[in-house]
Formats: C-alpha cells, sequence, structure tokens
C-alpha cells in the first residue's frame, strides 16, 4: 500500500479569530481561543486605540504576531480574520454584529445578543444573507456536562414528563459594578440583570423543556431598579398550555447562586453551578427518581445520584472549538451554515423580550410569539 493512501488527512487550518473590543470577558475567551488550538487562532484585537489593543495582548499573553488595530473598522477591513468575537455592550450589537457579516466574518457574539428581538433579527438576516456562521457566547451549553443532563432529562423511566423548572443566577457585586459597570447603564447594557444573568436563567429553562417556547409570561412584583431605572434585581413565572410552569429570579444583590432544578413526573435533576462549574475541569449534578419517604417518613429512598462529568478542556474552549467546526466546515467543506444556534438564541431573546414587556406594563401576562 503507497504511503498516500495511509497519510492522515492533514488538520484543518485554524479559524483566526479578531476580537473586537477589550471587555474583562473578553480575557475568558482569548484564553479559550489559545486553549482551543489547533482549532482556534487570535489573528488580531481591535480596540478604540492601538495602545488599548496592545495592552490586552500583552496582559493576555496574545501570540507576538497577532495583529493590533486602533479601531473596530480596521479589524473588520483585516483580510486575515476568518471570525469576529464581539464583547462590546449591548447597544453596539447591532452595528458592529452587521458590519462584520457584511465583510464576511463569521460571529460569536457576547451575551445578551441584542436588545429586544427586532433588533436579533436584523443581525441574524445580516448572517443569513452573507453565509456567516452564527452563534452566541453561553458557554455551559458546550460543557459535556450538560449533554448528560439532556440525556437523563430525555429519558422518561428518569426523569418523566417535565412540569416544573426553578433557576436562578445572582452575585453579591460592590458598590463600584453598582455604580460604573455597562451592565447598569442605560446606554450601553440596557437589560441590566434581565439581559446578564436573567438570560443564562432563561436559556436553562428554554433548554430543560427543549426549547419549547411558553405560551405565556408573567413578571414577578417589585423589581429592584437602580437610580437609572435599569434592572438589577427580578424574576418572572414562565406558563406552557400543557401545565408546565417555570420561574427565575436574577439580581446583582444576592449571594452567588447557579441553580437549576428541573422536577419530571418520575424524578428532578438538580444542578448548583450551571453557568460556572466549581472546578473547571468537572462539572456536578444531582438526580433524584422515584424518590419516595422511608419507612415512618425518616427519610429518602432511593436516595439521589450524584453525577460528575470530567472535561479536558474548559466549556469556554469547548464553545470556540464547536464555532470553529462550523466555520472551518462553511470555509473549506461547502456546508451551510448551522441554524441550530441563531434559533436557540432567538428563542431566548423572545422570551426575555416578554419579562421586559411584563416588567414594563406593570407585571401583566404577556403572551410569547412564536
Amino acid at each position: 500500500m503507497s504511503s498516500a493512501a495511509t497519510a492522515p488527512e492533514p488538520e484543518p487550518r485554524p479559524v483566526r479569530f479578531g476580537i473586537m473590543g477589550c471587555a474583562s470577558i473578553a480575557r475568558k475567551v482569548s484564553r479559550a481561543m489559545l486553549l482551543a488550538a489547533p482549532a482556534a487562532a487570535v489573528a488580531a484585537v481591535g480596540s478604540r486605540s492601538e495602545a488599548k489593543a496592545r495592552l490586552f495582548a500583552a496582559d493576555n499573553g496574545l501570540p507576538a504576531a497577532t495583529r493590533l488595530h486602533g479601531s473596530y473598522e480596521a479589524l473588520l477591513d483585516d483580510p486575515d480574520v476568518d471570525a469576529v468575537y464581539l464583547p462590546l455592550p449591548t447597544s453596539l450589537h447591532v452595528r458592529w454584529a452587521v458590519a462584520a457579516a457584511g465583510r464576511g466574518k463569521h460571529v460569536l457574539l457576547e451575551k445578551p445578543t441584542a436588545l429586544c428581538a427586532a433588533d436579533l433579527d436584523v443581525i441574524l438576516a445580516a448572517c443569513e444573507e452573507n453565509g456567516v456562521q452564527f452563534m452566541d457566547s453561553t458557554m455551559w451549553m458546550h460543557h459535556p456536562r450538560t449533554a448528560k443532563m439532556r440525556q437523563l432529562l430525555d429519558d422518561r423511566s428518569t426523569i418523566g414528563d417535565v412540569r416544573v423548572i426553578n433557576s436562578v443566577f445572582s452575585f453579591r457585586a460592590d458598590e463600584d459594578f453598582l455604580q460604573n459597570d455597562i451592565r447598569v447603564k442605560p446606554d450601553l447594557d440596557a437589560l441590566g440583570a434581565l439581559g446578564d444573568a436573567g438570560w443564562y436563567c432563561i436559556r436553562a429553562i428554554l433548554w430543560a423543556v427543549d426549547y419549547s417556547l411558553p405560551r405565556n409570561v408573567v413578571a414577578l412584583r417589585d423589581p429592584v431598579k437602580n437610580q437609572a431605572g435599569v434592572l438589577i434585581a427580578c424574576g418572572a413565572t414562565l406558563y406552557w398550555a400543557d401545565g408546565k410552569i417555570a420561574t427565575f429570579h436574577c439580581s446583582f444583590l444576592t449571594n452567588l447562586t447557579m441553580d437549576i432544578t428541573v422536577v419530571g413526573t418520575n424524578g428532578t435533576l438538580h444542578v448548583t453551578d450551571f453557568v460556572i462549574p466549581y472546578e473547571e475541569k468537572s462539572g456536578p449534578f444531582s438526580v433524584a427518581s422515584e424518590s419516595n419517604f422511608a419507612e415512618l417518613h425518616t427519610g429518602w429512598v432511593p436516595q439521589p445520584s450524584r453525577h460528575v462529568v470530567a472535561t479536558e478542556l474548559p466549556q469556554e474552549a469547548l464553545m470556540v472549538q464547536e464555532f470553529c467546526r462550523l466555520v472551518q466546515g462553511i470555509r473549506d467543506g461547502g456546508a451551510g451554515v448551522e441554524r441550530k444556534w441563531p434559533s436557540i438564541t432567538r428563542k431566548t431573546q423572545v422570551v426575555m423580550d416578554a419579562v421586559k414587556t411584563s416588567i414594563d406594563n406593570g407585571f401583566q401576562s404577556v403572551d410569547v410569539a412564536s
């Protein structure tokens, strides 16, 4: 047999990322890009000044060959950038995500992806028109724990029919955050805690029901707003036509908590660190199935089972790898864009819109568009 016949397939060329903006979350994702090599490479950083881009590259150990651009336009004009990671304030997403798609750059967009679904639709239309991949950066979706939990949720003998879901994501922000962070500024991230922490809660709820949209949404009364009117704590209840119900709470004011509880007719799944696992290389969760009281009601039988799912790479690096796989398929193999991710993003945004509308309308019920 000839050596040519047995030669391994060459590795696909890395997806060359341009990082647009030097937000703090970009530090984590730039590290993920380095960990995701050889699938990914950081090719360029763009900021409003070249000095800021240079400082970001130095502080985060980016390769010496990383090109530094003193404007976002220059980053988009870089012919050696395949994809753009965009962690800018939400108010800037439409302008720059549409511009990136128009230059043929694939778009990895920070959440919340837009201020409303109508804005998101403009972004998604631009990506579709230009044949570029879109994905939001909800990292926990890519942890192998998430896939394992999905298997158990789909196993009717373990969980049964999902009937109740509860999600909480909160962290206690310090005074500097509450006064100065972009997430409390109405001109930058007007959705506040709903857009930041609430995005994760809504995504978790939709994930638990395999992205079936609720019939209607009612916001919880007495949300907390700052002096500028930006939400810093809020929640809502979601209702489905078949009687399923879900509630979430998100906040910048209470202890770090990242819970999902999914209750079915046969079992309960519980995760206490779903957004960011306690440890980078593993993710725990528990399952109670066919639970009952022990004799004399002195305990439970059977006891809930604890599961730990290991991962070689952190979830953000796995996200980058998956995005790169899709981009490589389009760039090198003539594949079409994967529409699953834009669809999931849009459903999350639509529910978030409904929650915001319910808050603005005095906690009235708001129908969720299909």
